[in-house]
């Protein structure tokens, strides 16, 4: 195959496609994943289940035949029958089936009217636990100019790419996997539950959920058991955290699960916990690493693999894999690292699959160190690797950074430079194929990019760095800021291609907020672009869906700190900002409400700044990973046009 000699361009959006979610047969010998691919002409995202043998006799085949999109394929304990959800009507929620292997028809169980999700086989093989949405009858009336008043009483009534959801909670049901009967609900509590997972004995059921009365306010969530045919929960953890994806150790005496100590000290690592289930004593497992042990996006829950856990860390822009004794007998050790971002994976002794990407490739299947797919083959653009490099900030701290040189890059000659920052801020710029970067660098652009104070990935120290200032650090916009600047100084002086006077700044969500504080505080780039973000961090406690909650980062409420929180917030300083500034937002964004854009467009034009404001219909805070595909490309060229307008 000829190498393409053009760089990526937003139309390319339609040419992505990636490897999710492997699972190992209960054998061991076949691997179940997802493939998921874009529609351009339909303007939707497709998928199917396939199926490769581990010995790699034969190469990987379709299994599920669905037109629109199936996944989440989930082995039956005998191996004999798959699960997977599937909307294979249009507009139809994701919905639960079942095909035997040996082949036939997929057998529907669910006609449910939310999507189905987080299946999970019983031991017997002849139930299935799921999660879905369960709505108030008032959503029966179809005309919203008849359906009666939404009643809120708690804090948690909406949520960002779910919409409303304090009259539709989540909650567990179970199913025959014949098909014999309706779904039964066995959860009822005006909560979220998630994570269903059987005990070995078939007669309980695991679940995560907020348990104390106040529990949308405390944020304090519990693992709870409830009787597989129904019946009272059953408080297994100790009301203080966070505790979530529970998994059964093989013989039924222990869980382990995802930890957090205190649901308002933000920026600490989570931790891998196992529950004496008689005792109710708790282990941790995992502190010595002094990593992030729940990256985001969610990985899937710890996997007992006879008496050692496997799961997944943040380490240095990569997700590796990992495993630890139960018992805590000695550290974790490493089964999977280098220069890449594990999306998914599975474990049966010396047998490790996974879903992975690197920088120059999507998500593909691998098993061990063998790639069994490549989804990058046809991909029509050139995929430019990023070059790791390292600042030294204004304190003496050093950060990791990449560039990205433009696609085509010729010696000799300079290039306008963006300087992008990640949202979170817990979170990390990773060893993974990253469609910005590469759209950018198809432009013509160099992308510099870094892992500032507050990143996951790093020490707890690091992570935590940006906390305040009401609590114990200066909260954000001082060492993040500092981080960043010196970022872009060094890429400055060590990349001679780098042109100083043709440089932008561009960020989503937290990236937002670092973009708008920055062109506030100097006025060193030609152009910006600040998107989903909090502009207004006093205003947003009460517009998003989770910003209150903030206090983790902050210190205090914002009713308690006024004064600081709106100290901290970039839209205070708009009066000092000379930076061209595109606003960009979504109209159904509400982990950062579109209301934090009006708020700093209405406030930048008043002051008769140079400011755009772009806002997209129906679309959420997640439209630049997982929005419409039309979008996504328009997307790209609506900031494309803003920086080549100041920087060619």
């Amino acid at each position: 195959m000829i190498a393409p000699v053009r760089g990526m361009q937003p139309e390319d959006v339609y040419a992505l496609r990636g490897v999710s979610d492997p699972r190992l047969s209960p054998d061991g010998a076949t691997v179940a994943y997802a493939l998921w691919t874009v529609d351009g002409e339909a303007n939707e995202y497709r998928g199917n289940v396939w199926l490769a043998p581990v010995d790699g006799s034969e190469p990987p085949r379709r299994f599920t035949t669905g037109e629109r999109r199936d996944g989440e394929p989930r082995w039956s304990p005998d191996g004999r029958r798959m699960a997977f959800v599937s909307s294979r009507a249009e507009k139809e929620p994701g919905q639960l089936y079942v095909i035997p292997l040996a082949g036939g028809e997929a057998e529907k169980l669910t006609k449910l009217k939310e999507d189905v999700r987080q299946i999970a086989w019983s031991p017997d093989g002849a139930q299935l636990a799921f999660v879905a949405r369960v709505r108030d009858e008032s959503y029966e009336e179809e005309d919203e100019r008849k359906r009666p008043p939404r009643r809120v009483k708690r804090l948690w009534y909406k949520l960002d790419s779910e919409g409303w959801i304090g009259d539709r909670r989540t909650q567990v049901f179970v199913v025959p996997a014949d098909g014999s009967a309706e779904p039964r609900q066995v959860t009822v509590r005006d909560q979220e539950h998630g994570g269903p997972a059987w005990s070995p004995d078939g007669t309980r059921i695991v679940f995560a959920t907020g348990g104390t009365d106040s529990w949308d306010v405390d944020l304090v969530q519990d693992l709870y058991a409830v009787p597989a045919d129904g019946g009272e929960p059953e408080l297994l953890t100790h009301e203080d955290g966070i505790c979530s994806s529970p998994s059964w150790s093989p013989d039924g005496t222990r869980i382990a699960y995802q930890y957090s100590p205190d649901p308002f000290v933000w920026g600490r690592h989570t931790q891998i916990a196992v529950l004496d289930v008689a005792t109710r004593e708790r282990r941790i497992l995992t502190e010595a690493l002094d990593r992030q042990c729940g990256p985001f996006p969610d990985v899937r829950e710890p996997v007992w693999d006879g008496d050692r856990i496997v799961f997944p860390i943040e380490d240095h822009g990569s997700v590796h894999v990992y495993s630890v004794p139960a018992d805590g007998s000695a550290p974790p050790e490493p089964l999977l690292t280098g220069e890449r971002s594990v999306k998914g994976y599975d474990v049966k002794g010396e047998t490790l699959v996974h879903a992975t990407s690197t920088p120059t490739t999507f998500a593909d299947l691998y098993i061990g160190e063998e790639r069994v797919t490549d989804v990058t083959k046809d991909f029509p653009a050139q995929i430019v690797a990023p070059e790791r490099f390292t600042a030294r900030s204004e304190d003496g701290s050093e950060v990791e950074a990449w560039v990205v040189r433009p696609a085509g890059f010729e010696e000799g000659k300079r290039y306008p430079v963006l300087l992008n920052i990640h949202g979170g801020p817990q979170s990390q710029y990773s060893s993974s194929f990253f469609d910005e970067f590469q759209v950018y660098a198809g432009a013509g652009y160099a992308v510099v990019f870094s892992n500032p104070r507050g990143s996951s990935g790093y020490t707890d120290a690091w992570s935590s760095a940006i906390r305040g200032p009401l609590a114990d650090g200066p909260g954000w916009g001082t060492v993040d800021y500092q981080d960043l600047m010196a970022v872009m100084d060094t890429a400055l002086e060590r990349f001679d291609f780098l042109d100083p006077e043709r440089t932008g700044v561009l960020g989503g969500s937290y990236g937002g907020y670092m973009t708008t504080w920055i062109v506030g505080h100097t006025n060193r780039f030609k152009a910006a672009c600040s998107e989903r973000a909090v502009n207004n961090l006093y205003t947003a406690m009460g517009s998003s869906d989770v910003f209150w909650a903030f206090k983790g980062y902050f210190g205090k409420f914002a009713h308690e700190a006024t004064d600081a929180w709106l100290e901290r917030s970039p839209s205070v300083y708009a009066e000092q900002i000379e930076t061209p500034l595109l606003i960009l937002h979504s109209d159904g964004d509400l982990r950062c409400s579109v209301e934090q854009a009006e708020h700093l467009f209405v406030v930048m034009r008043l002051l008769g700044k140079e400011v755009e404001f772009v806002r997209f219909p129906g679309e959420s805070h997640e439209l630049s990973r997982s929005g419409s595909p039309i979008h996504r490309v328009q997307r790209f060229e609506v900031l494309l046009e803003w920086f080549d307008r100041y920087l060619r």
